[in-house]
């Protein structure tokens, strides 16, 4: 693989991560109309490394904070016992997800496979932005999400395999709708990736031993990419959504569903 295509396919996977837009939606056009022949396996899987790394890094502060208060399991601070409240929330979310995709992601995939498929679900997801900034959230923290809700945001994670789908779109416009401040449903969105990604690509590490080593520097340098422009992203999404400003990304899904739709239709 060249290398600009390797970092252009970076910096598309990077944003599209963590904006609300479907990064695999983006990556099935941008291989398409840019002409880019479909990337090895593991290519994806590096690429879906950097912006682990990234989310990794933005949140390394509230993660230690959770991890501490999962080993401390006898300390009854009160601190700790809503840390470990918010863990357990976020293993039922994934739970949930993990089992769903596990039983659905390649029917649905192959299902969903057409060009024109990415088109319809970017309409989806832009309705779905486009009512976030509506709904008025009751303020609670994660530590009180509770288990119904928790199942609630893994069932909608694991809708986002669709292509078009924007994964952390949905999360957090379920989190708002869920009663989350919108500052703690984009940092549970954004630390619910973290498995999310692991669990969505853990059975494909094993390929990793066979890459091209003649690709190295390309795979790399996409990797990079990848984890500077999702980590350059994370602040400004929770920014975006605590002003109530994602219908932006909506008018921006619908923009991209319409031109590519006209363009598959046209050829």
């Amino acid at each position: 693989m060249e290398i600009f295509k390797a970092v252009l396919l970076g910096i598309i996977q990077g944003l599209t991560e963590f904006l609300p837009i479907s990064s695999s939606g983006h990556l099935v056009l941008a291989e398409h109309y840019l002409k880019f022949n479909n990337p090895d396996i593991s290519f994806e899987i590096i690429l879906h490394l950097g912006s682990l790394f990234a989310v990794l890094l933005y949140f390394h502060k509230d993660i230690s904070s959770l991890l501490k208060s999962l080993f401390l399991f006898k300390n009854k601070e009160t601190i700790h016992t809503r840390n470990r409240n918010t863990i357990f929330y976020l293993l039922v979310a994934t739970t949930v997800t993990g089992i769903l995709g596990l039983y659905f992601e390649e029917p649905l995939t192959k299902a969903f496979s057409s060009l024109y498929i990415p088109s319809f679900m970017l309409i989806i997801t832009g309705f779905i932005l486009y009512i976030s900034d509506k709904i008025e959230p009751s303020g609670i923290k994660t530590y009180q999400l509770g288990v119904k809700k928790s199942i609630l945001i893994g069932l909608v994670q694991a809708f986002a395999i669709l292509p078009g789908i924007s994964r952390s779109g949905t999360t957090i416009t379920v989190g708002i709708f869920a009663g989350l401040d919108r500052e703690e449903a984009a940092r549970f969105s954004f630390i619910l990736s973290i498995p999310a990604i692991l669990g969505a690509n853990i059975h494909k590490f094993s390929s990793i031993l066979n890459l091209d080593r003649s690709l190295w520097v390309s795979y790399i340098l996409g990797t990079f990419a990848a984890f500077i422009s999702g980590y350059a992203v994370i602040s400004f999404l929770i920014t975006i959504v605590k002003k109530q400003k994602l219908k932006y990304f909506a008018i921006y899904c619908w923009l991209i569903a319409i031109i590519t739709l006209i363009l598959y239709l046209k050829y």
